[in-house]
């Protein structure tokens, strides 16, 4: 073979992969249309919005009236929506007494993604939740933040302590992650560009695939809780728009969690850490552990055996917590 054949077959060879690469992406952006306007059709996300600066945040609301006993709002994790903590503490804390309104987080649910890529911070969606509860006229409330909105609940204490009569922070991310670079392929995908592109055609479909095994692991130890993907609602985490803000919420924490972490002793307000002992997912002694003493007005209870999904697995324990702490808040 000359090498004028050699090239020419070389470039044909990469003209044919890349031919299958884009016939690849091409059925995956069908593929995820399809699944995003089944889950659409199939779980509705809040059925409320609120206008702020930018666009409208979705919520949920239960109990309340003029004898409750004080407003809980409830943040939720990453890969999620209102209804996850809602279905999983919520509705028993409105039974409890309380008002209870679970916010779908920028660019979760149903909720614009206002600020786009900007709005990964902590900092940024407590502004914009700020103005939520402004319009709600809900006065100072209790925040409930579970997982990734551990920092979200801290940040808002923080930059918003007019708003925050107090903290309960359930398996929370709190503390800076070791510096450790990504892999090479890590970095690639984390490109605004490229994620962008993997959100719209190669991520939904594979989150589909992994959604049940996932919506299993995160119970560990413990037993998933029946039906827990359809009355969380997390397939909704299934379209492009949340897939990519659940990325860049993910991406842009460790910044933020160093960024706020220094100032986490000055939180004065009362507040209740509770983590399970055997959480896998977020580290009870990496993360709940040297908050608690972070924050000098903070108690911890470390729930044996416990993993993750507290707020399905022990609700009835995190609703007398609430309660504890509503008490404090009042005296």
């Amino acid at each position: 073979m000359s090498l004028a054949d050699a090239l020419r077959f070389a470039v044909g060879l990469a003209a044919a992969a890349i031919g299958l690469v884009a016939l690849v992406l091409a059925c995956a952006a069908v593929a995820t249309r399809l699944i995003a306007w089944r889950v659409e059709a199939r779980y509705p996300g809040a059925d409320r919005r609120v206008a702020i600066d930018g666009g409208r945040i979705a919520y949920l609301e239960d109990g309340g009236g003029k004898d409750a006993r004080a407003t809980i709002v409830l943040l939720h994790g990453a890969s999620a929506n209102a209804y996850d903590p809602m279905e999983g503490v919520g509705r028993r804390l409105a039974r409890a007494g309380f008002r209870v309104i679970a916010f779908d987080r920028p660019g979760y649910g149903n909720s614009d993604r206002i600020g786009g890529a900007d709005a990964a911070s902590p900092a940024f969606q407590g502004r914009a939740l700020g103005q939520a509860l402004d319009k709600l006229g809900t006065g100072p409330v209790i925040l409930l933040g579970h997982s990734w909105s551990g920092a979200l609940a801290l940040r808002m204490a923080l930059d918003r302590p007019e708003q925050v009569a107090g903290l309960v922070l359930v398996a929370p991310v709190a503390m800076p992650f070791p510096p450790r670079p990504l892999p090479w392929w890590a970095e690639i995908a984390l490109t605004p560009s490229v994620t962008w592109l993997l959100t719209r055609t190669l991520a939904v479909p594979l989150g589909l695939y992994y959604l049940p095994s996932v919506s299993v692991s995160v119970f560990r130890p413990e037993r998933a809780v029946e039906n827990y993907v359809e009355a969380s609602r997390a397939p909704l985490i299934l379209r492009p728009g949340p897939a990519l803000a659940n990325i860049q919420d993910l991406a842009g924490l460790p910044a933020a969690l160093a960024e706020q972490a220094p100032r986490y002793e000055t939180i004065g307000v009362p507040s209740v850490i509770v983590a399970g002992e055997a959480n896998p997912v977020v580290r009870t002694n990496l993360q709940a552990d040297p908050l608690s003493r972070a924050m000098p007005h903070a108690r911890q209870v470390v729930l044996p055996g416990a993993g993750h999904m507290v707020t399905y697995t022990a609700p009835d324990r995190l609703v007398r917590e609430v309660e504890a702490l509503a008490e404090a808040v009042r005296r």
